[in-house]
């Protein structure tokens, strides 16, 4: 779905994205995570053909861009940066203008298709209200409906949840997820650490223009070597273990140890009740953290 090799962006003497190789495969859930200034939103306007590349190549959808990035398009929604609506007109007549101006569907279906994308962003109650009477978080909600208007198979967005509430952030993540399950392939720029781990199957990491990290998130979400025990038998389990529990906290407790299956047949074994045994994971954060280190402007969590 989309291939970058060498992708570089140079402005003048400021090197914004830095030899960034790209690899987003059908069906991906893939977020691109950076902190503000990383180069991200830069990195999305090559890819859709809006900048033009320094150097290195793109494919998206299987077709050069920029030189073939009118028809790469045809099967790609996005929504970069602050979405694009005339303010005086509602959000019904927004989106059939759209279709109308760009390479929509048929005619015929249009206004269908315009209700069903209100209804997947929530917006279908607005009425004739003028888009410039809109809350940001609602001028959001219609940049991704515009974007669903063509069914795409590949849907490219930029801070989606931006100016959202909690609810509207829950809203718009089931929406990505049931698209994806039918079949879209979702890449989703942001710097929201939880939004991203809520969501995306694989992870790109952003720092200073150069990509640091790339894999599928279980893989960088890889275990810590301890385990959570929650037991009403924690003095058991504490003489049980012989120095490897490193925390306690009532019935709960952090145990080192390599294997949890084998933790809890031995706990089973010697007379413990349990009521919760899992292995403790490295969190997004830990990651991120790990592979670009303090700073004045981090990735946030919320």
């Amino acid at each position: 779905m989309i291939r970058t090799e060498g992708l570089t962006k140079r402005f003048g003497r400021v090197l914004a994205v830095d030899d960034v190789a790209l690899v987003v495969g059908e069906g991906d859930r893939y977020g691109f995570l950076g902190p503000n200034g990383s180069g991200k939103t830069t990195t999305v306007r090559m890819l859709l053909g809006l900048v033009f590349a320094t150097s290195g190549t793109i494919e998206l959808m299987g077709r050069p861009v920029p030189r073939q990035a009118r028809s790469a398009l045809t099967d790609v929604g996005a929504l970069i940066e602050a979405p694009a609506a005339y303010g005086h007109l509602s959000a019904r007549t927004n989106l059939t203008v759209l279709d109308a101006a760009g390479p929509g569907g048929p005619r015929r279906t249009r206004r269908r298709r315009v209700e069903d994308a209100l209804e997947q962003v929530g917006l279908s109650g607005v009425g004739r209200r003028p888009v410039k009477a809109f809350s940001l978080g609602m001028k959001q909600r219609l940049g991704l409906a515009a974007a669903l208007m063509r069914s795409p198979r590949l849907l490219v967005l930029d801070e989606p949840t931006n100016g959202l509430d909690p609810q509207g952030i829950r809203e718009v993540r089931d929406v990505l997820l049931e698209l994806n399950r039918a079949g879209t392939t979702i890449f989703l720029s942001s710097h929201l650490l939880t939004e991203v781990e809520s969501l995306c199957t694989r992870v790109g990491v952003l720092q200073q223009g150069r990509l640091v990290v790339q894999d599928e998130l279980t893989a960088l979400q890889s275990p810590t070597g301890r385990v959570h025990v929650r037991t009403p038998d924690p003095d058991l389990v504490v003489g049980l273990l012989d120095g490897r529990v490193e925390h306690r906290d009532g019935d709960l407790l952090v145990v080192r140890h390599p294997d949890p299956a084998a933790l809890a047949d031995l706990l089973v074994r010697q007379g413990a009740r349990l009521h919760e045994l899992r292995p403790e994971r490295r969190s997004l954060e830990d990651v991120v953290l790990e592979m670009t280190g303090p700073g004045s402007d981090r990735v946030g969590t919320s």
